[in-house]
């Protein structure tokens, strides 16, 4: 009986998976595909928007948020779009809140299906990479770090740290607010295009690309020193008592 059940989880968590994964593939087919090619056009980008109205803007946070969740999908377009489309502060806000969203998403995707889910859109070294995490206030802030700096798998981070014991409101909190100062900058690289301040969006271009680079650079460098001390035999820490 008892393996009976056993079996039945199983064979239930595979079919929610599954859903999960028909879900998304139809959702990315039918909206998040176009959104993506509109969002590499500006112009075009805003022209829609203009003509959609309120529809257009629920159809772009839902294709935000999607991006996130689906995690192998660029978000800078989005962001660079919306500052287009909306000005630097509205497609901030637009873009902070969606992705925020999709982040939670993940979030709690990662906390009910673990590592099956992560491996729809991960290998499993990348999976491997984030063994370090714990819920230590020491660990939020490194959360935190990577979140704040461009260049660092966002996407990744946010199923992983589904796997700890981290609450949802602090999860929330962490994200929003690291998220921010980097979209920041898109959505002004993005307000800058549109108003014809190629200047500017130059300028703020090339900011966004030095700092990713430093970031990706940084956190490269991090997970190596990380993985020499661990000897990549770690295990993510799923109940780990918070520590304050």
């Amino acid at each position: 009986m008892i393996k009976n059940n056993g079996l039945n989880k199983k064979i239930i968590t595979i079919v929610l998976i599954a859903a999960v994964l028909l879900f998304f593939t139809i959702v990315g087919w039918q909206v998040l595909k176009p959104m993506i090619d509109m969002a590499k056009e500006p112009q075009r980008f805003r022209t829609f928007m203009e003509n959609k109205g309120l529809f257009g803007l629920l159809i772009f946070f839902a294709a935000n948020v999607m991006q996130v969740v689906i995690a192998v999908i660029p978000g800078g377009p989005f962001e660079i779009a919306a500052g287009y489309a909306y000005g630097t502060l509205g497609g901030t806000l637009l873009c902070d809140v969606s992705m925020t969203v999709g982040s939670l998403i993940a979030f709690l995707l990662g906390r009910k299906f673990g590592k099956k889910i992560m491996k729809l859109f991960f290998s499993e070294k990348e999976i491997d990479s984030m063994n370090f995490l714990t819920t230590t206030p020491k660990s939020e802030k490194i959360i935190f770090l990577f979140f704040l700096i461009p260049g660092t798998p966002k996407d990744l981070l946010s199923y992983a740290v589904g796997l700890t014991d981290m609450p949802i409101m602090l999860w929330i909190v962490l994200t929003a607010t690291a998220r921010f100062p980097s979209i920041l900058l898109s959505a002004m690289s993005g307000s800058a295009l549109g108003t014809g301040k190629y200047e500017i969006f130059a300028a703020v271009s090339l900011v966004i690309i030095v700092l990713g680079a430093i970031g990706n650079r940084l956190y490269n460098k991090w997970q190596m020193k990380k993985g020499e001390k661990t000897d990549g035999n770690s295990e993510i820490d799923s109940g780990t008592e918070r520590k304050r």
